[in-house]
């Protein structure tokens, strides 16, 4: 089952994590995250800064780097969370190197999904839409193979402070939408395709061009009566 495997971790009220890499070795980081966060709320009686548990957590990281007998983890996080009504993002390496983000991604097709976020984030998007633009990151990543079965979303709002998951039907709704807005669509008695790039500025003619005289010639070999429309 899918659902078996997690990529979306609550770490504390406040703070959650997307992981990347060995299931495992990231399953242990988010387990060390939530320890240090509960000393840290024993310790001071209040929630740990997202900050100072990303800093806890890559001094861990590099330790693994310069001892011998250990291997580094082979994980890297994307940490977020809200502090005194800031949101705070940040994306760490089995190195244990911590860099801020405004919006970020990890894993395979990391460039594709910087590429959208890099032309189209802003800072007064609402939480619906950073989570379409978050989701078209997705499907360029992932070359347009994003479903709701697939799909994990996680959210922290500013007014609760306070992180939730998704559910199922809010998810689904959420990819429909997405789906939508980047059809491909079959109709009786032709192809239409509309090919829906996030800017102009980044559209390379070449990588259509081949992208969808492949998907011509395999379109050929199914039927020779039917009308094949491209539609940019």
């Amino acid at each position: 089952e899918s659902s078996s495997i997690e990529k979306l971790f609550k770490i504390d009220d406040h703070i959650g994590a997307a992981t990347s890499g060995l299931v495992a070795d990231a399953r242990a980081l988010v387990e060390r995250a939530r320890v240090e966060a509960q000393i840290n709320k024993i310790t001071y009686t209040e929630p740990i800064r997202v900050d100072s548990l990303a800093k806890k957590l890559c001094d861990m990281l590099q330790l693994y780097t310069q001892n011998g007998g250990v291997r580094p983890f082979g994980s890297a996080l994307i940490i977020g969370g809200i502090y005194n009504g800031k949101c705070k993002l940040f994306e760490t390496d089995p190195s244990g190197a911590l860099i801020e983000y405004k919006a970020t991604a990890i894993g395979s097709g990391v460039q594709a999904a910087m590429d959208v976020f890099e032309e189209r984030y802003e800072e007064d998007l609402s939480l619906s839409e950073a989570i379409d633009l978050g989701l078209d990151a997705l499907y360029e990543a992932t070359d347009g193979k994003t479903n709701n079965t697939n799909v994990e979303i996680a959210v922290i709002e500013v007014d609760t402070q306070s992180y939730r998951k998704l559910s199922d039907e809010e998810v689904s709704e959420y990819v429909e939408a997405l789906l939508e807005r980047n059809v491909e669509e079959l109709e009786a008695g032709s192809y239409i395709i509309r090919y829906k790039t996030v800017s102009t500025s980044r559209f390379d003619s070449t990588a259509f061009k081949k992208h969808y005289t492949d998907l011509y010639k395999a379109f050929l070999k199914q039927s020779t009566s039917h009308r094949f429309t491209i539609s940019c």
